[in-house]
């Protein structure tokens, strides 16, 4: 059996300010370490909002906010994690648009990044965003994590896909008010679908010209709703327990049943 403590920070989020962010919350971050948690989750572009077409918003990887990640990680010995615009290494000279890269740092230095997969098409994104290509699954403290960031959460056959190597699905967002029923139905599918434990973090505030209701949740394998914020920057915990997983898969045998696609 594993435990792992999560701390999921509702926050708000200054735009394109990374220090006033850093100030922000640090102070947060610290409470929740404080609180037990062994893994910290801020929001999607915990560091700038989701200013994507904003010039040179793009950092170096292990720029400043994966830096912040890093050395709150290594302060409070846990686990820290947030999305941010970084410029992948590997991008070619005249494609150095940003990529949604969720960094999640641990306290003995390690870093693990997911690149957004999907860009938001609807809104344009992929101007201004590069779009990832591979999957992450991390083990923390024996409980296995996948990675993903906002829209992502509609494609259901990539949770699927990963659902047998994975205890919880680890989601940030900056997800608008005008869709939150969309944000909270399918944070409980891919919980209850995939026999996993959920946990979404979403923004509070505005930024953009949008608005952001949080509706953060983190969501156990039956589907039960084990913390909730509404609209006001909060912190959440739960844990998310192996056995638990491990339990409502051996008893409802749903994934087995799973036709090869």
């Amino acid at each position: 059996m594993s435990v792992l403590r999560v701390a999921a920070i509702q926050h708000e989020i200054v735009w394109t300010d990374r220090q006033a962010n850093f100030d922000r919350l640090a102070p947060m971050i610290a409470g929740a370490a404080a609180g037990g948690a062994g893994l910290v989750l801020l929001t999607e572009t915990f560091s700038t909002g989701f200013a994507f077409d904003s010039p040179d918003i793009g950092e170096p990887e292990g720029g400043v906010s994966s830096q912040f990640l890093a050395e709150q990680s290594a302060a409070h010995g846990v686990w820290v994690g947030g999305s941010c615009p970084e410029i992948d290494p590997s991008a070619p000279p005249d494609d150095q648009r940003p990529s949604n890269s969720f960094v999640l740092a641990g306290p003995d230095g390690t870093v693990h990044r997911y690149r957004k997969i999907h860009p938001f098409s609807h809104a344009g994104e992929e101007r201004f965003v590069r779009a990832g290509t591979d999957f992450v699954t991390v083990e923390v403290d024996g409980v296995r994590l996948s990675l993903f960031v906002c829209y992502d959460l509609r494609f259901a056959d990539e949770f699927w896909a990963l659902a047998e190597g994975t205890d919880a699905y680890l989601v940030v967002a900056n997800w608008p008010a005008k869709r939150r029923l969309h944000w909270s139905t399918l944070l409980r599918a891919r919980a209850i679908e995939n026999q996993a434990y959920v946990v979404g973090v979403n923004r509070v505030g505005s930024g953009g010209g949008l608005d952001y209701s949080g509706d953060s949740a983190i969501i156990d394998p039956l589907g039960e709703v084990l913390a909730f914020g509404a609209g006001a920057e909060t912190v959440l915990f739960a844990d998310i327990d192996t056995d638990h997983v491990e339990s409502t898969r051996s008893h409802f045998r749903f994934l087995q049943d799973r036709r090869p696609t």
